[in-house]
């Protein structure tokens, strides 16, 4: 009886330790969530959807995650079309796009900064104004917004890019970039160019500031989380993640719930952006 007794309890203990095993990967329904959760959209959250999905794949085993960061426009258009399980769009939804009826989720904010060399030490504050003058080319020198005599090197994002979008947006200059700008496709390649020409301006998300480049403040507001959330940073914007209900998965909704979780909001954190309050 004492052998029989030993035997159901050690079956009893590796049944609760399978359990515990095994509820990391639970959906809810008792099943271990399974597949591939495709995902694509702008470039400015590509940093927060791949260490999201990554840690997402990792507390989940039996699920892979994939981030194509090919830019806002393609990504609320891949949720659509079905391209993508979950996209992503780093502006506000447009009308025409609203049309497709898709769910829409703000999962962070962001702050769109405005950069400059180093080396460009005698301009450190810049209206709106003057911003959106200089993106239209109706200011052509760093002297007229008291730099040295030099010229302004314009550098903007590429057409359909969600940052270059919100950015012409908030500024009031759609569809008015001067001809004279460099174009450069990406957050990280507009900042490597910036960084490599004493005389440019560009702007990118606040997740690509670092000691390369140079951020203004904006009407004397500095680019920062506080005061985005407090809202007296002028260039700011969502983050909003798009999809079709029926087109989610099991994983593709647990993963929505840990973006939204107290752990979800901490890596988007960590990775430079702004949780939700």
């Amino acid at each position: 009886m004492k052998k029989i007794a030993l035997l159901l309890s050690g079956l009893l203990l590796t049944a609760i330790l399978f359990a515990g095993c095994s509820s990391s990967t639970d959906n809810g329904s008792g099943d271990t969530l399974t597949g591939e959760i495709i995902a694509g959209g702008s470039t400015s959250t590509k940093n927060i959807m791949e260490a999201t999905g990554e840690e997402f794949a990792a507390l989940n085993p039996d699920v892979t995650f994939e981030y194509n960061a090919t830019g806002s426009s393609d990504g609320v258009k891949g949720a659509d079309d079905g391209t993508y399980m979950l996209g992503t769009a780093s502006r506000e939804i447009k009308e025409d796009e609203k049309a497709w009826e898709l769910t829409e989720k703000i999962f962070a904010y962001d702050g769109i900064a405005v950069v400059v060399h180093p080396s460009n030490d005698a301009v450190a504050d810049i209206t709106t104004e003057q911003i959106a003058q200089i993106f239209k080319g109706e200011i052509t020198n760093w002297s007229e917004v008291g730099g040295a005599n030099a010229p302004i090197v314009v550098v903007s994002r590429e057409d359909g890019s969600g940052t270059r979008g919100a950015f012409e947006e908030l500024l009031g200059f759609e569809d008015a970039l001067t001809k004279d700008a460099t174009i450069a496709e990406g957050n990280g390649n507009v900042q490597s160019t910036v960084a490599g020409n004493e005389n440019s301006i560009g702007y990118v998300s606040f997740t690509y500031i670092d000691d390369t480049v140079k951020a203004l403040s904006v009407e004397g507001v500095a680019p920062t989380v506080e005061d985005v959330l407090n809202k007296t940073y002028p260039i700011s914007r969502p983050f909003v993640m798009i999809y079709h209900e029926d087109n989610l998965s099991d994983a593709a909704k647990a993963y929505i719930e840990f973006l939204m979780s107290a752990d979800g909001q901490q890596i988007v954190e960590d990775e430079g952006g702004i949780p939700v309050e």
